[in-house]
């Protein structure tokens, strides 16, 4: 299975039709901070009408699977879908995570399981823990 492969400043591979094209990725903050929410943007079109389906997300920390999810496209996307929508995610990483170089890959399924995107793209988690100001 390959994924289109989408690096923070917004290249693509285009190996791979697919019915969902995806235009960019906004990572909020960048690079991601350690116990703070963060926010993935996704900029994405179709001319389908996409009434339901999922996003399996799967994040790798250099060579190490360490996170699977699983979420309804309609909780964070308007439904039906159609022409250029925005799929976002927010996430709040445990203070403990190592920081470094990341990889997420993302895939948009349809209510019959159908693969409409797959994207992977990297992120990072900074180095500098945040600090409580008292």
């Amino acid at each position: 299975m390959r994924c289109e492969l989408l690096l923070v400043l917004g290249s693509a591979d285009k190996g791979r039709h697919y019915p969902v094209k995806v235009s960019g990725v906004e990572i909020v903050p960048d690079p991601v901070v350690r116990g703070q929410p963060a926010t993935f943007k996704i900029s994405a079109s179709t001319d389908k009408t996409i009434t339901k389906g999922k996003l399996v997300v799967d994040v790798w920390y250099f060579f190490l699977h360490v996170d699977s999810e699983t979420h309804d496209l309609c909780a964070g996307t308007p439904c039906p879908a159609t022409g250029k929508f925005v799929l976002a995610s927010e996430q709040t990483l445990p203070s403990y995570t190592p920081p470094g170089s990341y990889s997420l890959q993302m895939k948009l399924l349809g209510d019959k399981n159908e693969e409409l995107t797959c994207i992977s793209f990297g992120f990072s988690i900074g180095f500098v823990a945040p600090v409580a100001i008292m």
